[in-house]
């Protein structure tokens, strides 16, 4: 007991001073409008900079969550923008004619609808992927078109995957005749522009105007006849000098093309045959 007193008497003077400072300052704070404030603002600054100091290092933690709902947020914007776009294309041409006609040239034919999913027009050769392959009913040899005119001809398949030779490739060659007088050639794609293609080997003495149409012959297994290429923009004289040579405007905008249909022509003889005989 007389060690406690001892302590008292050696420190009391210390906690009597500490306890008259704890009572100034709460007196000081309490009633002292300017000293409040500092304190306060003091105080203020400190913790808000604890809560910065923290929020940041949740926000690191909850950066993957952040980037992940971010991501959705992005893909369901881009097929919005993407739905609004194709409306927009659809309001912004007027196809319905020759929507029409190409029905009515494939009337009765079987189609195949694909989707476009890799597409390339800057090329020399240029090659077009749909997303149907053998387990469809592709094969090798039949045409595809598209709601505005003829696409290319199918050139690889596997089994759910098809590669299209379009008509921008240098490799490629269609069959087509101007619709007004039958004159017939075929349609190759110099590079440059993927809005035309020309004709070769027109007769000097065909009776040719600008703006006529040119459709596909039926000449081969791969396109029914009538279906429609474009029209003639300029009539050129051949390189040798002996023939016209015609730019045609391509009424397929490969650049847009999404949705196609594949051709199953293969019954083009038999049906050939059957109008020879009912003609009989």
């Amino acid at each position: 007991m007389s060690t406690l007193q001892d302590r008292i008497r050696e420190w009391g003077h210390w906690i009597v001073f500490l306890l008259l400072e704890i009572t100034s300052l709460v007196l000081l704070l309490r009633y002292g409008s300017y000293q409040s404030s500092v304190w306060f603002t003091q105080a203020n600054a400190v913790t808000g900079k604890v809560l910065e100091i923290e929020n940041r290092v949740l926000s690191y933690h909850n950066l993957g969550e952040l980037n992940r709902q971010l991501t959705e947020t992005n893909l369901e914007l881009q097929c919005e923008v993407d739905i609004l776009r194709h409306r927009l294309a659809l309001l912004e041409h007027d196809s319905t004619q020759t929507e029409l006609e190409l029905a009515a040239h494939l009337n009765g034919i079987k189609r195949i609808p694909a989707r476009v999913i890799n597409n390339s027009i800057r090329d020399r050769d240029n090659f077009i992927t749909i997303n149907k392959g053998k387990a469809d009913g592709i094969r090798t040899e039949m045409g595809v078109v598209c709601g505005t005119g003829i696409v290319g001809i199918v050139c690889q398949v596997g089994r759910h995957y098809s590669i299209v030779l379009p008509v921008l490739n240098s490799h490629s060659s269609i069959s087509c005749r101007l619709k007004r007088t039958d004159y017939f050639g075929y349609l190759k794609w110099e590079g440059g522009s993927p809005l035309r293609a020309f004709i070769d080997d027109i007769p000097r003495h065909a009776d040719l105007k600008e703006d006529e149409m040119v459709e596909t012959s039926g000449y081969s297994s791969v396109f029914p006849p009538g279906i429609f290429i474009g029209r003639v923009k300029r009539i050129l004289n051949s390189d040798d000098g002996l023939s016209y040579k015609l730019e045609i405007g391509l009424s397929t905008d490969f650049a847009r093309l999404r949705d196609v249909s594949v051709l199953d022509w293969k019954s083009a003889p038999m049906i050939q045959t059957k109008k020879e005989n009912e003609e009989e």
